[in-house]
């Protein structure tokens, strides 16, 4: 009886397909395939005997991966290197005993490890550079918006919507470049072979130290590398695993940290996530509206953000030149984080693109709360008008603890405006009190500090990668 089988959620609900296919069988063994024709290619250029109609069998051959004969092969000897390179030699039989001259597993193995989590790696470049374009148009909408700002969740000085949200953009650039420095400094492990001496592509070379260190520079650069490792063991640092899984941690962190303030916004009914015509918001309760994108979000980032974790124990348990107790482990958690930090930026895209701003209930509570943070500038006009400042401040003291009993214990609107107006110490008509109150007048320097931060920080990084710009985003679930 045939029965359904495990189906991992990255891939069904969550994983754009560019991703998915990044770190897809096909992916793989073509890269293997393009690493063995490099290698075979620099040998030949560097005076091997290998002949062009050996090289052309090898191209004519490289996207045609016969997973049949390797799966087979694999189960007689276990090594799954030795099996695809079994395979590719049945499809070119004349190229067979060429194919992994001098290579060591790691050849292909690690190679193409560092080339998909480069290319994965330029993949979140490109989302990180799209949810900058409509995040920093919110911000830049809402930049003269005021809104209570919170301290411990606690109402405090204002801010605005739009410098609110600079705080998520800043958090994300940070992670960007530190995606861009380490894109920079990425380096193919390179032709090393066995235990990182190059000992078997020495003998290849009858001891020549100059043609050794020429074909590693050959096969990375026909790879698409500027540089390759200086030193390696078999495999490459298993440091520069954790390095990577530490940037999309910290992409994780900064989407967990914003969508927690989103959550607590569409609590507040301040700003929403989208919602669609037809989304259900509970089966129980018809009237909700979750904000369900921002809590998957959440969810995935969580096991984003502990991966480097897993990363750290790995580098740090090899030993000597290589274990492979690495492998199973960095089957799971280097495409997996990489998938689900794909996911987070597209909902985050989504979410970012569709943001509901409900402005008369964010005036509704600094209304609630204003009065009392504008107690200092009712106090100083007053004693302009010719008021005692301590007789005031005593008064206006007073009138706060009535009127924080009529919010708090009467369920009541914050009445201290109406209490100082008929008081008339304060000597203060309704008007000057109403010009004192514009809220505008108490967020400082936000809408230009949002203006400044993405003229001088963001529209930078967007403008030059404006080619990146319009990526579609299509939520499967």
């Amino acid at each position: 009886m045939n029965r359904p089988t495990y189906q991992n959620p990255l891939i069904e609900r969550y994983a754009s397909k560019d991703m998915t296919y990044l770190f897809s069988p096909d992916n793989k063994f073509i890269t293997w395939r393009k690493l063995w024709i490099a290698l075979a290619e620099s040998e030949k250029e560097m005076g091997l005997n290998i002949t062009d109609e050996q090289i052309e069998e090898l191209k004519v051959n490289q996207n045609n991966i016969n997973y049949d004969v390797a799966i087979q092969r694999e189960k007689e000897t276990r090594h799954d290197v030795m099996s695809h390179v079994f395979a590719y030699g049945e499809q070119c039989p004349k190229a067979k005993g060429i194919i992994h001259l001098g290579a060591t597993s790691a050849y292909v193995g690690d190679n193409t490890d560092v080339i998909v989590m480069r290319d994965a790696l330029k993949l979140i470049k490109a989302k990180m550079v799209n949810l900058f374009n409509v995040l920093s148009n919110f911000c830049n909408q809402y930049k003269d918006v005021p809104t209570l700002g919170f301290t411990h969740f606690q109402p405090a000085q204002l801010t605005t919507v739009g410098k609110r949200a600079t705080l998520w953009l800043h958090d994300l650039l940070m992670d960007f470049e530190n995606l861009e420095y380490q894109l920079d400094r990425m380096k193919l492990r390179g032709v090393k072979g066995t235990t990182g001496t190059q000992a078997s592509f020495y003998n290849l070379f009858n001891n020549d130290d100059a043609k050794v260190k020429e074909l590693e520079e050959r096969v990375a650069s026909k790879m698409g590398f500027e540089k390759t490792f200086p030193v390696t063991g078999q495999t490459y640092s298993r440091k520069l695993d954790f390095e990577v899984l530490s940037i999309l941690s910290g992409i994780a962190q900064s989407l967990h940290k914003m969508t927690n303030d989103l959550r607590l916004l569409q609590s507040l009914k301040e700003i929403e996530e989208p919602f669609e015509k037809n989304q259900i918001g509970s089966s129980a309760m018809a009237y909700k509206r979750n904000p369900m994108r921002s809590e998957r979000i959440a969810s995935l980032a969580r096991y984003i953000i502990a991966a480097p974790q897993n990363a750290a124990m790995t580098a740090s348990t090899q030993w000597f030149e290589r274990t492979l107790d690495d492998s199973a482990n960095r089957r799971i958690i280097l495409p997996e984080t990489f998938m689900a930090t794909d996911a987070i930026l597209d909902i985050a895209i989504n979410v970012c693109d569709g943001l509901v701003v409900y402005e008369k209930m964010i005036q509704q509570h600094i209304d609630n709360e204003l009065p009392f943070m504008a107690t200092e500038n009712i106090l100083m006009e007053a004693v302009k008008q010719g008021g005692d400042r301590q007789e005031l401040h005593e008064k206006i003291r007073l009138h706060s603890i009535e009127a924080a009993k009529q919010v708090k214990i009467e369920g009541k609107p914050n009445d201290l405006i109406d209490r100082i107006v008929v008081d008339p110490d304060f000597n203060l008509s309704e008007d000057q009190l109403n010009q004192l109150m514009d809220a505008r007048n108490f967020v400082g320097r936000a809408p230009q500090q949002v203006v400044d931060f993405l003229q001088d920080y963001i529209y930078p990084i967007i403008e030059a990668n404006i080619e990146l710009i319009g990526m579609k985003v299509d939520l499967k679930v």
